[in-house]
Order: C-alpha cells, then sequence, then structure tokens
C-alpha cells in the first residue's frame, strides 16, 4: 500500500511524510507545488520505466532527460486538460520500432494509468 501524510506547517506549507521521506510542498510556489510534485510523479515514474526497458532490451542509455509540462484551465474545475511528456534520450537513436516500443512501454507506468483510468477519489473528514 503507498500512503502520503501531509501537516499543515504554515499557511500553505506543508510537509509530506512517505516512505520515511520528508518534503516540504508550498501552496503559493515558494518552494515545489502541488502541481509540480504531480507532473515529477509521472516524470519519474515515465523514467523508470525508460530505464527497464534499456534494460530489458539491452540499450545502452546512460542519461536521459524526462520533461513534463501542462498548463491549468482558465475557468474552474481548475485542471490540466493536456499534459505533455517529452523524452530525451540524449543523443541515443532509435529505429522507429524500438521508439514505438519505448513509447508503449512508458504509458504502462502505474502513475500515467492512474491519471488515465481517472480513479474514484473517497474523501472524508475527520
Amino acid at each position: 500500500m503507498y500512503q502520503a501524510e501531509v501537516f499543515c506547517a504554515k499557511d500553505m506549507l506543508f510537509k509530506v511524510k512517505a516512505n520515511g521521506f520528508e518534503i516540504n510542498i508550498d501552496g503559493r510556489g515558494g518552494v515545489i507545488s502541488p502541481l509540480d510534485i504531480l507532473l515529477a510523479a509521472l516524470g519519474a515514474c515515465a523514467g523508470v520505466y525508460i530505464r527497464k526497458f534499456a534494460e530489458s532490451t539491452k540499450l545502452s542509455l546512460d542519461n536521459f532527460i524526462v520533461r513534463a509540462e501542462a498548463e491549468l484551465t482558465d475557468n474552474a474545475p481548475y485542471q490540466f486538460d493536456q499534459i505533455k511528456i517529452d523524452i530525451d534520450l540524449q543523443g541515443v537513436s532509435l529505429d522507429e520500432s524500438k521508439r514505438e516500443s519505448l513509447l508503449r512501454f512508458v504509458r504502462n507506468c502505474p502513475v500515467h494509468q492512474t491519471l488515465k483510468a481517472n480513479p474514484e477519489m473517497l474523501i472524508s473528514i475527520k
């Protein structure tokens, strides 16, 4: 099971504890924001799957960059209407078949699949 606890530290600053680690998130942009974290999670998950693909196909891929970007809609309910993910393989060239295989594989990342599935949110107050 995955779990994160979010503690209001002060005003719009939150301390997040998950899996024995802590990060700060700021709703006003002083540090990384909740939406930045969402994009970072998607990019990192894609990165894990790129690394798994490289290992399983014996692709020599030392470094790569995953960029995730999106803009909020102008009107409520505010949400990303499109998320763009760019993968920069840092000069490693793939033929079209391997490129398509990598894209299919990366789309299996659990963060991507979760966002795509639009899971039910159960919110309660104690």
